[in-house]
């Protein structure tokens, strides 16, 4: 999927913007990654949960959350000169997936937010990227508290294809988002080239 070509006040095409996912399960940190590393004021589509909600979203092991992303979080990020990354993060409950396909058209790729505390909530996002070939990493948010997992661990539970990358991360630390999604970049840029020469090799 090629990146986006953006022009700037003087017509220069050079600078790329990089659409990135952020995806995972209700409550894993996703709103939070986005925020602490975009350099503008993120856009946030947040709604407090109401009682209606409490018999179709999943609470459990969440129980001090009070909002929910109803749409997308958005931000952006410059991970070197003439080259930015948007981030759009996905609503984590069932209910909204239907705006995951939406969210995924031109993306260079997502990084899955997982709590192990609540691993099986990031088996969607798994599937969803690995079913329509989205390159991602597996960011595992360590929340105080929770049990340390190792990345090959976790890559085992998840049963993750082998080379997907399993990161360790602190949603709420800026330096750590962007090792994420620095680690992502690359990944994905490596996937992208293997494609295009497989496919070159196939004509």
């Amino acid at each position: 999927m090629a990146p986006e070509r953006l022009y700037t006040d003087t017509g220069d095409t050079s600078a790329l913007a990089l659409k990135i996912l952020v995806a995972g399960g209700f409550g894993v940190g996703k709103t939070t990654l986005v925020g602490s590393v975009s350099e503008i004021r993120p856009l946030r589509t947040e709604e407090r949960l109401s009682e209606v909600g409490e018999f179709v979203d999943d609470t459990a092991g969440v129980d001090r959350k009070t909002t929910t992303t109803v749409a997308m979080d958005f931000g952006r990020i410059t991970i070197r000169s003439g080259l930015s990354l948007y981030l759009f993060g996905t609503p984590g409950q069932d209910r909204f997936w239907f705006l995951w396909d939406e969210l995924s058209h031109g993306a260079l790729g997502a990084v899955v937010l997982a709590d192990t505390r609540r691993l099986e909530d990031c088996f969607p996002a798994v599937d969803f990227f690995e079913h329509r070939g989205i390159p991602f990493v597996v960011a595992v948010n360590c929340f105080p508290g929770a049990r340390n997992y190792g990345a090959h661990d976790v890559s085992r539970a998840l049963d993750l294809d082998p080379g997907t990358p399993v990161v360790l991360c602190d949603a709420r630390d800026r330096d750590s988002g962007k090792e994420v999604l620095i680690r992502l970049v690359e990944y994905a840029g490596r996937m992208h080239t293997a494609r295009l020469l497989d496919s070159v090799g196939q004509n």
